[in-house]
């Protein structure tokens, strides 16, 4: 055991290149500063989670270059204890168990933290998933956090492009025009006006069906495509092309000053 012990730090990583950052406020209504990974380093590698514990030589994992590094300590227990515990926590960290929401890297590097150092990984990154759940339209990104979870689960590093489904959290709002009535009658009439302007929501089996829903949905979906294909060129970033696919979208129906 080294009596001057081994260093731990933390390497922190954006999965979405910075395009988290970037579309998250239009697209969560708040700010999030990453899509985070991260791998702990000590002993000179670097161990992470992603289709099994996994370990590289520090500085040489396929995530890159960390954005931030954070100090976690100092431990002196020795490597070989270290990885006996990690072969006795690996039937508890595989691809299968792997789940981008609830058991994903940060959590195993939150395991050996506490393990190591008997401290935990920064409440920014563990606090993740349920910031961005708890925000008013994180259940509409599911299906990106799905793409992205059977990237890891391969072992694999996401692209900038597989955050398309981010978009399908876009959405428009109704101009409101406030009028001020000159008296009850005045107001009566102006409620019958807009209960006629209204659109009749339907019912299918007994389940209504919002027409303005329907639209905005379909909205979105023409924006995640326009997005994708904007993407395959490959001649803009992943934030430019967003921009870019909104307002073409958003042209075709009359509405570029919405996109500006």
């Amino acid at each position: 055991m080294s009596e001057e012990g081994h260093r731990i730090t933390l390497n922190v990583y954006d999965l979405s290149q910075g395009l988290a950052h970037q579309l998250s406020t239009a697209f969560l209504g708040k700010a999030i500063g990453g899509m985070w990974h991260t791998g702990v380093v000590v002993y000179g590698n670097e161990y992470y989670f992603g289709g099994g514990i996994q370990q590289s030589p520090a500085g040489s994992t396929p995530y890159g270059t960390p954005i931030r590094v954070e100090e976690l300590g100092v431990t002196h227990i020795p490597q070989d204890v270290f990885e006996s515990y990690l072969e006795e926590i690996s039937p508890r960290y595989t691809a299968e168990t792997y789940s981008l929401l609830t058991h994903n890297c940060n959590n195993f590097s939150n395991e050996v933290a506490q393990f190591l150092v008997g401290t935990s990984i920064p409440d920014y990154i563990l606090q993740l998933p349920n910031e961005v759940l708890s925000s008013p339209m994180g259940a509409l990104i599911l299906p990106m956090i799905q793409q992205v979870e059977a990237t890891m689960k391969a072992g694999e590093v996401p692209q900038a492009g597989q955050f398309k489904s981010s978009l399908m959290s876009q959405t428009t709002k109704p101009s409101i025009t406030m009028n001020k009535p000159a008296d009850a009658s005045a107001r009566s009439e102006e409620a019958k006006k807009t209960k006629a302007a209204s659109p009749k929501e339907e019912t299918t089996g007994g389940v209504s069906i919002d027409p303005l829903r329907n639209a905005r949905s379909k909205l979105q979906q023409e924006i995640a495509q326009e997005f994708a294909a904007i993407m395959a060129t490959g001649t803009l970033r992943a934030s430019e092309a967003a921009a870019l696919a909104a307002r073409r979208v958003m042209q075709r129906y009359g509405r570029a000053d919405a996109a500006a």
